[in-house]
């Protein structure tokens, strides 16, 4: 195996791994709010509820991307690139939300924009990897 396969190989590894512990944490902090008590809801702030059960239902998908990228499947490079753009389009629609003059968080938009760096970044290193 030459040293550019090795270091693709390297960087799909590493991507799969973010994209399940990042699937995993999102559905463990997304659904201890949706399912959680009132004080769960309560520390969450002015959470705004789209976001919300979007992320928490990316969290699956984010999950079995990484496992498919993990066995270097193709359709796992083309669910990471939907998985980008679909977290966009939420950010694109909180961005309306927030020009609304709707209460948020300032963290949901932090966290949006983790997401988007991220999902863009996994996308980019998948399709290169493939």
């Amino acid at each position: 195996m030459t040293t550019s396969k090795q270091q693709r190989g390297l960087a799909i590894w590493a991507i799969s791994l973010v994209a399940v512990g990042f699937g995993l944490l999102t559905i463990k902090e997304g659904g201890t709010i949706l399912f959680g008590d009132e004080a769960a809801r309560a520390a969450a702030g002015n959470y705004v509820l789209f976001v919300l059960w979007f992320n928490f239902l990316a969290g699956f998908a984010y999950v079995v991307a990484g496992a498919g990228l993990w066995l270097r499947q193709r359709w796992a490079v083309w669910l990471a690139i939907a998985i980008a753009a679909a977290t966009v389009l939420a950010f694109a629609a909180l961005g309306e939300y927030v020009d609304s003059g709707a209460a948020y968080e300032q963290r949901t938009v932090i966290a949006m924009s983790l997401r988007t760096l991220v999902w863009g970044t996994i996308a980019a290193i998948a399709w290169r990897g493939a």
